[in-house]
């Protein structure tokens, strides 16, 4: 994860055992007579080393009224615990070298509410926190649930628990800066956009990033000049509880891929999982499905209970990023604790129905496709 990848100590060791900082006293002095000459040569060889790094990303985080009443139990009537909701996914979120949520409502602003209009209570961000992730996407169709006010809530509780944020912003100059994270030495730009806002104007035309082929293309140029070597995107988009995607997803898609900007794409909204393309050379999740909510088949489809995790392996060489392939983790969601299993784990130590598990595995599989870019985890059942 971006806090605890290797020093710089640890980084420059690995290319050299002389450099400033990381060696003897006699070293250090060594180095300091040739910094006019080896600077520049580090810089290079930092530039041409091979790295190779895991990003995950995962589905809606969505505190309907029974999610956020059973973190209050769990934390005694007095505080509000998400954190056993995700003890079977941690592994995987804090084993990650970089791992990015989708927060899709706001949090913090004022007393705990549910659908329609959302207010996730606080303790979602510490346990955001705890959980493992390192950076959020803020941007969804209900960012703006509650006002600015909202928007900056969220944002605060985010800092709080020193977890990063983009998409939606506190200010002009807050949107201006894109989110880049040093993760082993490299710098990986998180960009993050919505379709929607569920015809709630924006208060400011800063306030949430919108999605458009320019805007992205404009913000993924923007943060290769601040040194981004990897981009990721985050959109939230598509037609809610359809497998396939929508015209407004390809097409977005197919601009984005064109640019040659972008490294990946990865997406949420519509509550199912969606396939796992490369649109020309751009490996797109077009939808995660629900990491965490309420849904079940009494008020939506089956597969609203159906989650999967990401797992991006990006390879770094001086040809540039390269996306070796997308393991993905298909996960279920366990009611009424609302644990989120991945499916191989839950089956191994019976953490639920066999058959429902099963069910689950079955129809993600069967959305996301196969092919030598994306392999499930467990291949099989």
């Amino acid at each position: 994860m971006a806090s605890r990848a290797p020093g710089l100590c640890a980084v420059a060791l690995a290319m050299t055992a002389s450099i400033a900082g990381c060696g003897t006293a006699v070293e250090q002095r060594a180095a300091a007579t040739v910094k006019s000459t080896a600077g520049p040569a580090r810089a290079k060889a930092r530039a041409h080393r091979r790295v190779e790094l895991e990003i995950a990303v995962s589905g809606d985080l969505l505190a309907h009224a029974p999610v956020y009443q059973r973190a209050r139990a769990n934390g005694g009537g007095t505080s509000f615990d998400f954190r056993p909701m995700f003890r079977f996914i941690r592994p995987l979120i804090a084993g990650a070298d970089l791992a990015i949520c989708h927060v899709e409502t706001p949090i913090d602003a004022g007393a705990p509410h549910g659908y329609p209009v959302f207010n996730a209570p606080a303790g979602l961000a510490r346990a955001i926190r705890a959980t493992g992730w390192d950076v959020c996407d803020t941007a969804s169709n209900h960012s703006l649930d509650r006002g600015q006010a909202g928007v900056d809530a969220t944002g605060r509780a985010l800092a709080r628990n020193h977890v990063r944020h983009t998409g939606s912003f506190r200010s002009a100059a807050a949107r201006r800066r894109p989110l880049i994270v040093k993760v082993k030495g490299v710098r990986v730009a998180f960009l993050a956009y919505t379709q929607m806002t569920n015809g709630i104007p924006l208060p400011h035309p800063w306030s949430v990033n919108l999605a458009s082929a320019a805007r992205v293309i404009a913000d993924a140029r923007r943060a290769r000049r601040r040194g981004a070597r990897i981009v990721i995107v985050n959109v939230h988009w598509g037609d809610e509880y359809r497998h396939q995607p929508s015209a407004f997803q390809r097409d977005l898609a197919r601009r984005i891929a064109r640019s040659r900007l972008v490294t990946a794409v990865v997406g949420q909204h519509v509550h199912v999982v969606q396939p796992i393309h490369r649109v020309g050379r751009t490996p797109v999740v077009f939808g995660e499905g629900n990491l965490l909510s309420n849904q079940t088949a009494a008020c939506c489809p089956a597969a609203s209970q159906d989650g999967l995790i990401a797992l991006l392996h990006i390879e770094l060489t001086r040809r540039g990023p390269h996306v070796k392939r997308i393991d993905y983790v298909p996960t279920w969601v366990r009611h009424p604790d609302y644990a989120v299993l991945p499916i191989g784990l839950a089956l191994r130590r019976h953490l639920a129905d066999a058959a429902a598990l099963r069910a689950s595995y079955r129809r993600t599989r069967a959305v996301v496709g196969r092919s030598r870019l994306v392999r499930a985890v467990p291949k099989g059942l």
